[in-house]
């Protein structure tokens, strides 16, 4: 989208340089991401920003809405309902598709999640890039154009909320087979918390241990919580010592009922130029027509699991729980970052905190994804270069 900066970046680009790019991610804890790392990043003009910007803005004022409790409470309803729920969500990731309509390039709204994503990676991405490319320090992975000192400060005020680090973790579901533990790695290493997994969690009471590296059990105060229910409930042979359910005595950074009120729930009742025709399944009166513009998607799954692209007639006739999937219309995706060999297609996921006390989320810094696929995800561009995750570069 920036020719300047695309030409600059084709011209310098060799195979030679990504391998290297890519062994510079692996040296810090000997370990390369199984997800694809895409080879470059996505360089964003002002007008394309204002517009994702804007959209974000439309789906902040959406959850801003004094009734969005109970707008969602429905959500909760067809799942797990987490006690001790805070006033409005800790982070906020919302997904565009970089679309064509009527000709004209156009951020979609895809997806958006109450749920933290790869806030340190998406940070280390940006400046192992700068190693290899150094003009990229002329442009920006933030929003608002922030120093990475400031964007630690903040992140740290959100995960730990002045807590002492040892009382905060980061909780997940055997964290060292989770393809995002790259992203862990690095949160230990520059937030200074460790990463537990559900099944070492010890329960008294209503408070929680664990234990550190010398065996001593320690107080939970904090989690930053990175489960999917989705995984846990596939997950029958793990013994946990307790249930998410239970009333516990710790502050969530991310709080469990979130990832449900503000997620694909809520996609049927957004409206606007940025915003996709999306139905719940419940409510849809009659099987439209022309199924193969449409897409037919669980509402709660994660990283594209349960999507089925090509819907037949008999796909949403076979649906039983009816109120757990919607039918999206498909978008079309503009093949617009310009590789070596064709142009690419490419999601932006606009990542947000939302501090304790503040009227709205902080817009921070983005992940994006490149596909020459039929749909965004690894499934639908194996063996494909210029593919993969990455992130969106910003004119200061």
């Amino acid at each position: 989208m920036i020719d300047q900066y695309r030409q600059l970046f084709n011209s310098q680009f060799t195979d030679k340089k990504y391998q290297e790019f890519k062994e510079d991610i692996a040296s810090d804890f000997d370990y390369e991401p199984t997800f694809r790392m895409g080879e470059t990043p996505f360089f964003i003009s002002n007008e394309l920003k204002a517009q994702i910007l804007e959209g974000c803005n439309e789906v902040i004022q959406f959850i801003q809405k004094k009734d969005f409790k109970e707008l969602t409470n429905k959500s909760l309803e067809l799942n797990k309902k987490v006690p001790n729920e805070d006033e409005h969500t800790t982070f906020l990731a919302i997904d565009f598709g970089i679309c064509e309509e009527n000709g004209v390039v156009i951020p979609k709204l895809i997806e958006v999640q109450g749920f933290p994503s790869l806030f340190n990676y998406q940070v280390k991405l940006y400046e192992k890039f700068k190693n290899h490319y150094p003009f990229l320090s002329d442009l920006t992975p933030f929003i608002n154009d922030i120093s990475i000192e400031e964007y630690y400060q903040i992140l740290d005020e959100v995960i730990c909320n002045n807590h002492p680090k040892e009382n905060v973790i980061l909780l997940e579901i055997e964290p060292e087979k989770q393809n995002t533990k790259i992203d862990f790695y690095y949160c230990r290493r520059d937030l200074g918390i460790p990463i537990v997994c559900v099944t070492e969690i010890i329960k008294k009471g209503t408070k929680l241990f664990y234990k550190n590296q010398s065996g001593e059990e320690i107080l939970v105060k904090r989690i930053y919580n990175r489960v999917i229910f989705d995984e846990l409930d596939l997950r029958t042979d793990l013994k946990l010592n307790f249930q998410f359910t239970d009333e516990l005595d710790v502050e969530w950074a991310g709080h469990p009922n979130w990832f449900f009120r503000i997620s694909k729930f809520i996609l049927p009742m957004l409206k606007g130029k940025y915003f996709i025709e999306t139905t719940l399944l419940s409510d849809l009166t009659e099987i439209p027509e022309d199924l193969g513009n449409y897409v037919l998607k669980p509402l709660f799954s994660f990283s594209g699991s349960g999507v089925i692209f090509n819907v037949k007639k008999e796909d949403v006739e076979a649906v039983v729980e009816k109120e757990l999937y919607i039918l999206q219309k498909k978008v079309n995706y503009i093949p617009i970052l310009q590789s070596p060999d064709g142009k690419v297609k490419v999601e932006v996921r606009v990542l947000c905190v939302w501090k304790k006390g503040d009227a709205a989320p902080t817009l921070l810094c983005n992940l994006a994804r490149m596909s020459r696929g039929e749909m965004i995800g690894v499934k639908f561009n194996k063996d494909k270069d210029w593919v993969g995750g990455t992130f969106a570069l910003f004119e200061r």
